[in-house]
């Protein structure tokens, strides 16, 4: 007997599996009156009959009016509080060299965070002044890289970075504007703003060494210091860790100031974005706004200007504007525990290869069945991948039509962000193309993998 008392509270079973929630999917998904689904006005079944699956597809449209959205947000805000704002897409959630050209083109500014994502960023064809590179453990040959490139900021991360950013700058006599990151001390995670500035983890440095480290980047005629950087977490929905970075940050951007102009205040990203119909994300506007009035109120507080304001956003652009079709190869009706009650098991021919994010933070999405509709009872199902692994879960808890059989396609929403970036060869899968669509067309980003392209790389391989 099928059952429904095995679903997380905060799953509501649905009336209609046929309907797509816009606060989730792209706005541009849509099924006619056959039922048959499209995406940027191009049909699903077509795209995976020409590029196979799994397969990514990204809305143009939709990260264009994301971006355009976030842009209007934080300029707005900081207009209205007598400064700027500059937006750096978060190149980690999902690059190619034509997501840099839409970067380009939108007037965003581009964030890498190694040396692999500044390769794509320079063969973008973006100016290197508009871009700017992270990471806890540069290379020197990634640092020689940007200085050489002109890049228009490197993001200090821990103090022999200071030196090391000078010698590559003094070796090619020119100046690099430099970033340094902050432990603001504040785990938006929890929601617990610790007072102390000492966190237990990989990334910048602690408030209290803060000064020292900017007096010694000062020293330095070859380096250029911009201001300070934070960035609490991830899929943040709360501003209130974003408002009590910010106040500290602007207190020891104050103190500062004592020794020379700082001319920006680089606060990060984190912003969250709805997975599943649980997810209510805060409106960006409202985000914005909140932020730079707090940070305004402290500067007035402190009798400072208000800096020029950097936001990093990446996920909250990028994430709702994709989605990964997949076949269904199997279902199996699985009996659980001592009890009667019964999932529903729906295999795919991708998984943890093509989305990490479910085996590495047990993250949640939504599903749908896309190549037809169904009048059928909605049931409970686990979506799973085809890894030799019992974590190679996709979707773990879903309503789907009882009748999903093989050769169906599924689609799972919100997979712009963060998919592609940590896809992997686990089992020899081949990764998926990523496909745009935009007004009924469709145009191919990143080719799919083959077996072949997996076997070019072992050196012992038969010829």
């Amino acid at each position: 007997m099928m059952s429904t008392s095995l679903k997380p509270n905060w799953l509501t079973k649905p009336a209609n599996c046929n309907l797509f929630d816009q606060k989730i999917w792209p706005k541009s998904m849509l099924r006619d009156f056959e039922g048959h689904t499209s995406i940027g006005g191009v049909s699903v079944g077509d795209l995976a009959a020409e590029f196979g699956t799994p397969l990514y597809v990204l809305d143009k449209q939709e990260f264009f009016d994301r971006a355009n959205q976030i842009i209007a947000a934080f300029s707005d805000a900081a207009n209205k509080y007598g400064t700027s704002a500059k937006i750096y897409y978060a190149g980690k959630a999902m690059l190619s060299t034509e997501v840099v050209r839409w970067v380009d083109q939108l007037g965003l500014y581009l964030d890498a965070s190694s040396g692999g994502e500044l390769s794509v960023a320079l063969a973008g064809g973006i100016a290197p002044a508009r871009v700017g590179l992270h990471g806890n453990n540069k290379a020197h040959s990634e640092i020689g890289r940007a200085v050489s490139s002109g890049l228009g900021v490197i993001v200090i991360d821990s103090e022999i970075e200071v030196e090391r950013i000078a010698s590559a700058a003094g070796a090619q006599d020119c100046v690099q504007p430099v970033r340094l990151r902050v432990n603001s001390g504040v785990h938006a995670h929890t929601h617990e703003y610790l007072a102390t500035a000492r966190e237990d983890q990989k990334f910048g440095i602690a408030i209290s060494d803060v000064p020292g480290i900017v007096e010694k980047i000062r020293s330095h005629k070859h380096l250029q210091f911009l201001g300070l950087h934070s960035h609490i977490g991830s899929q943040i929905f709360a501003v209130e860790g974003f408002i009590e970075a910010a106040k500290r940050l602007v207190t020891l951007h104050a103190q500062l100031l004592v020794g020379g102009a700082i001319p920006e205040l680089n606060l990060g990203g984190g912003f969250g974005v709805a997975y599943t119909e649980a997810d209510s994300p805060m409106p960006i506007d409202e985000i914005a706004e909140q932020i730079v009035s707090a940070v305004a109120s402290e500067c007035s507080k402190l009798g400072i200007a208000v800096p020029v304001l950097a936001f990093e956003p990446g996920r909250v652009i990028v994430g709702p504007s994709g989605i990964t079709i997949y076949n269904v190869g199997t279902t199996k009706d699985v009996l659980v525990g001592d009890s009667s009650e019964v999932r529903k098991y729906v295999s795919v021919d991708g998984g943890m290869s093509d989305n990490a994010r479910p085996a590495l933070y047990s993250a949640d999405y939504s599903v749908s069945l896309v190549s037809r509709e169904s009048s059928e009872e909605p049931v409970l199902v686990r979506v799973v991948g085809k890894h030799c692994e019992s974590g190679d879960i996709v979707v773990r808890d879903a309503f789907l039509p009882e009748d999903v059989a093989p050769n169906d396609l599924v689609a799972v929403a919100t997979t712009g962000a963060y998919c592609f970036s940590l896809a992997s060869n686990y089992n020899y899968l081949a990764r998926p193309a990523v496909v745009a669509v935009q007004d009924g067309k469709a145009d191919l980003l990143v080719r799919a993998e083959t077996e072949l392209d997996l076997l070019s790389r072992d050196a012992k391989v038969s010829k």
